[in-house]
């Protein structure tokens, strides 16, 4: 009989575990799409499907999946509020990093620069390096999310790890998985790897 309560406490402890995982990324890369798919199973939308809804401070959530509940922060990926992540980083047990796969001006520099007057704005590599870069966020795993896999004319997951140069990532836990915030392909298999991580 103390066996099989003991064995009921465990999995209550087991459930009730709590990670916090912070969401970021460049604006319109589909994070709060993917944050509400993970929430409820379905797409947040405005009234005309085809118009993104921008996150103006911040959403949180919380999830559960494989007996964890993920407190999510889907943190606004707008230009002047990029500044603002490191800040949120001091308790996090993970990170996700979405990208838009088929955004192809803002990965890396060989073309964002070009396409764009203030040399100032910042590229998804960019980002993410300086994520990488941070000491705050050396101890959490960071899964990045190449979302709209769906879209006509994206970029491969391989050459996605290159613009973003991950293979010269050493002494960090990444792992990059290719999505569709609207259907959730990929969702199951990039949660299962951060579950892992963060657990340890």
């Amino acid at each position: 009989m103390g066996n099989f309560v003991g064995k009921i406490l465990k999995k209550i402890i087991r459930c009730s575990k709590e990670m916090k995982i912070i969401i970021v990324g460049l604006d319109g890369a589909g994070k709060t799409t993917i944050l509400y798919r993970l929430k409820l199973g379905e797409v947040a939308t405005a009234k005309v499907p085809t118009t993104p809804i921008p996150t103006i401070g911040f959403n949180i959530e919380t999830v559960k999946y494989k007996n964890i509940l993920f407190n999510v922060w889907d943190i606004g990926g707008q230009e002047k509020t990029r500044c603002l992540w490191k800040h949120y980083y001091d308790d996090a047990d993970g990170i996700i990093f979405v990208l838009d796969s088929s955004d192809m001006d803002r990965i890396d520099h060989n073309n964002y620069y070009s396409n764009y007057d203030n040399c100032n704005k910042h590229c998804a590599c960019d980002e993410l390096q300086q994520i990488f870069g941070e000491t705050v966020s050396n101890k959490c795993p960071i899964l990045i999310l190449a979302n709209k896999q769906d879209l006509f004319n994206t970029m491969s997951i391989d050459e996605i790890c290159q613009r973003l140069g991950l293979l010269n990532i050493e002494n960090r836990k990444w792992h990059l998985q290719a999505t569709c915030g609207i259907t959730g392909e990929g969702l199951r298999q990039g949660l299962t790897w951060l579950s892992k991580n963060v657990a340890k």
